[in-house]
């Protein structure tokens, strides 16, 4: 069977590495979760001290330091899904605070931190039979993806889910403050100058906000075998 690249873009929070990754254990494929990587530098970012005040980022220094990031994922057996990894350390759960959601979206805005972290994209899916998720897949990293998949869910909708997921995690959370951060992140992704967040003429779109898991999953399989057949 021939092996495809499955490209999942779509705004923050809406379920899309929940998808991503469920249809790439069933299929068989390599998972990346792109957003993790930016995250992973917004982490790196806050323990260094690279931001300013007003929240921009210390860009000078920050570019000085990109060589110093190395950021890979492990498969975790116990999960049964990759774990996140920064320069050898596992950071899974430090990169889903709201500290770092608060912070993530003007480093994502940074075009030469765009540059390095595609090119490593571009570079674990030159082989095929791999599932990323982010929010320039269908459009910058992979324009040839044989399935773009865009999903979106109401502001309201994806703050509860992140809500649900902090609290059930034990990690401090609070609705309204999650809210904003995601109507704000949907702005900068929206807005920025390199690889804005938009969908790729020839995506399919998924509102979900009404949607179960399962009804999700079952959906994009639906969508990978109609590709792959």
């Amino acid at each position: 069977m021939k092996k495809i690249t499955i490209a999942i873009d779509g705004h923050s929070s809406c379920g899309k590495s929940t998808m991503a990754k469920d249809l790439a254990r069933e299929v068989g494929y390599v998972y990346v979760d792109t957003g993790a990587m930016y995250r992973s530098v917004t982490l790196y970012a806050l323990r260094h001290n690279l931001f300013n005040a007003d929240g921009s980022v210390k860009t000078a220094e920050l570019e000085q330091q990109m060589p110093q990031i190395q950021i890979s994922f492990k498969f975790n057996a116990e999960t049964g899904r990759p774990d996140t990894y920064l320069n050898g350390e596992c950071v899974e759960k430090e990169i889903r605070s709201l500290e770092v959601s608060n912070h993530v979206s003007p480093i994502a805005a940074v075009g030469f931190v765009r540059t390095a972290m595609v090119a490593q994209q571009q570079q674990m899916g030159k082989d095929k039979g791999v599932v990323m998720d982010g929010r320039d897949i269908g459009t910058t990293v992979f324009p040839d993806a044989e399935l773009k998949i865009f999903v979106t869910a109401s502001a309201e909708v994806r703050a509860q889910r992140r809500f649900d997921e902090l609290k059930a995690k034990g990690m401090p959370a609070d609705f309204d403050d999650i809210l904003k951060n995601v109507q704000e992140r949907d702005y900068i992704d929206s807005h920025r100058e390199v690889s804005p967040l938009r969908k790729a003429d020839d995506a399919i779109e998924l509102d979900n906000s009404y949607m179960t898991i399962p009804e999700q999953k079952q959906w994009l399989m639906d969508r990978f075998k109609e590709k792959i057949e």
